[in-house]
């Protein structure tokens, strides 16, 4: 079991970077493959992007590609998402999440634990 707690969310403006961690507060990350969610007002939460859990291997949707990076440093038991070039549509609650199941990362049924999340908000 793992608990999960996401921080480094905040306000910024369209073309800033924000990097948001996600740390254990319980278990160990390095058990479990992780991943990015996040969610909108009004919109259903959508996949972002994951990593495998020893860091060799990473998926990225298309709203992440180029402009997104996760990693992770099991040595500090932290995930991270660094998200470059802003955009408005940005702004959504991101939470991660810790699966067993890296093939099927991209959909959120496959994990079983969730941080709390943590609010962006990119403003125009």
């Amino acid at each position: 079991q793992v608990r999960l707690v996401e921080s480094g969310g905040g306000l910024v403006q369209a073309g800033g970077s924000l990097r948001l961690s996600c740390a254990a507060s319980a278990g160990t990350l390095g058990n479990y493959d992780m991943g990015w969610f996040r969610q909108a007002p009004g919109k259903e939460r959508e996949f972002v992007a994951a990593i495998s859990f020893d860091g060799g291997r990473t998926k990225d949707a298309d709203l992440a590609k180029g402009r997104f990076t996760i990693s992770r440093d099991n040595a500090k038991n932290l995930v991270y998402l660094q998200m470059n070039s802003l955009k408005p549509e940005d702004t959504a609650v991101y939470y991660c999440a810790a699966t067993s199941y890296y093939s099927s990362a991209i959909y959120s049924g496959a994990y079983d634990y969730w941080g709390q999340g943590t609010q962006v908000t990119v403003s125009s």
